[in-house]
């Protein structure tokens, strides 16, 4: 009698597999598609040199959103399902805080910026400002101070903003396979 062992499945296919199969889906009332999104959060932050595990972070911020069938209904319903949270409870299976932790920030640095850019409240998309008030509203001067002393936090800024810039209807960006390299090297061990 033989024993077959099954090899675990490669994190990056499971990853591509899981973007490609429910990404089609709505992303949040904005114009583009919930892979579209995250393809062109992606290319932004490769665009401006950022390193690979932040790009993995910028191409997978959202990633909560798929992996829960709820998530819309929730949305819908007024509630904030805690996408930031359920992402980096789910990536840390194979990823280090410098994926997972922007990712789970990404949410709060929204709330941030609310607080100390004046201009940033006028740039977010309708779909964005309707979020923020479920998600808490700006943050109060000691929860910005809190915030921004935070590991990953400032990585969390750049990642909410490529995430404000990235729900453009036409941009042409590089394919899913395009950004596996920077997905594998951001893995752990």
């Amino acid at each position: 009698m033989s024993v077959q062992m099954t090899v675990p499945a490669d994190p990056v296919d499971v990853i591509f597999d899981i973007l490609a199969s429910k990404g089609d889906a709505d992303y949040g009332g904005e114009c583009v598609s919930q892979l579209q999104h995250a393809l062109q959060c992606a290319m932004l932050a490769e665009q401006a040199g950022a390193p690979s595990p932040l790009i993995a972070a910028a191409l997978l911020h959202d990633i909560g959103h798929l992996i829960d069938d709820r998530a819309h209904q929730m949305r819908d319903s007024g509630v904030d399902a805690r996408h930031e949270a359920q992402a980096e409870r789910y990536l840390k299976q194979w990823f280090g805080p410098d994926v997972t932790q922007p990712v789970r920030l990404h949410v709060d640095a929204k709330r941030y910026l609310c607080a100390t850019d004046i201009a940033y409240w006028d740039s977010l998309s309708d779909g964005s400002k309707k979020s923020l008030e479920m998600q808490g509203g700006p943050f109060d001067r000691t929860e910005e101070l809190e915030f921004i002393d935070l590991p990953y936090a400032r990585d969390a800024v750049m990642l909410r903003r490529w995430d404000d810039m990235a729900k453009l209807k036409d941009a042409v960006t590089p394919p899913l396979k395009h950004f596996r390299p920077h997905i594998t090297s951001a893995l752990l061990g």
